[in-house]
């Protein structure tokens, strides 16, 4: 894979250590269940987009990971255009919109990681940590969470950020996740993005071009 080619976007990702997962939250909602997920969905939506902005501030990467809905013919982007126009929730998909600059991979099933190039991308990357995010907590999230512990990631699941048919439901999967997974459960008001530079020393030296980081999150790795 080049390292840089400036005629075709997305060829050359900006490597992080972390990234910030979005799930389903391009979504038609059209299953039964639909309204009672609405219900938590809309004022996760909110609370989801204030992280992106910060974790986009301080250049992390965001990655939206999609079902494909069965349409195998389609793309990210048809998906996009057509739950805006066929959602049960445009207001969602509206604010959760995908920019210019933001990843993309579409899953045929409930994991991000089963039979998609999620994987390759994240270690191109070189990340070690996942914030994962998105919709359900209980199904995608938790499925997509399994796989990436598996893989050694390092999971935050922040607890305002994910939703499920019901609080109940979304509280176990949190538990689970925290319990099984070692996910950090924080809400996404306590995660700390901050910008890092080298520290200049009294020899004159070049700067460093600043680095987001993620404070106080646990690792596996020490």
């Amino acid at each position: 894979m080049p390292q840089k080619n400036v005629n075709l976007h997305g060829s050359a990702p900006d490597k992080h250590k972390f990234a910030l997962l979005l799930i389903d939250v391009i979504n038609d909602f059209d299953f039964p269940e639909a309204n009672q997920l609405l219900k938590y969905a809309r004022p996760m939506a909110r609370v989801l987009l204030r992280l992106k902005r910060r974790a986009q501030k301080a250049g992390v990467p965001v990655i939206y990971v999609n079902d494909n809905f069965g349409r195998w013919k389609s793309d990210f982007r048809r998906t996009v255009d057509y739950c805006v126009g066929h959602s049960r929730g445009p207001d969602i998909v509206q604010l959760l919109r995908p920019d210019e600059n933001d990843y993309f991979v579409l899953k045929p099933k409930h994991s991000g990681f089963f039979s998609t190039t999620l994987e390759t991308l994240l270690r191109y990357l070189e990340t070690q940590t996942l914030i994962l995010t998105g919709i359900a907590g209980n199904f995608c999230v938790l499925f997509t969470a399994n796989d990436a512990y598996m893989r050694d990631f390092d999971l935050v699941v922040p607890s305002d950020s994910t939703v499920s048919n019901t609080k109940k439901e979304n509280d176990l999967a949190l538990r689970l996740m925290k319990k099984f997974l070692k996910a950090d459960t924080r809400s996404s008001s306590k995660i700390a993005f901050r910008t890092e530079r080298a520290k200049i020393k009294a020899s004159r030296r070049l700067p460093v071009k600043p680095t987001g980081v993620l404070t106080g999150v646990p690792s596996k790795r020490g």
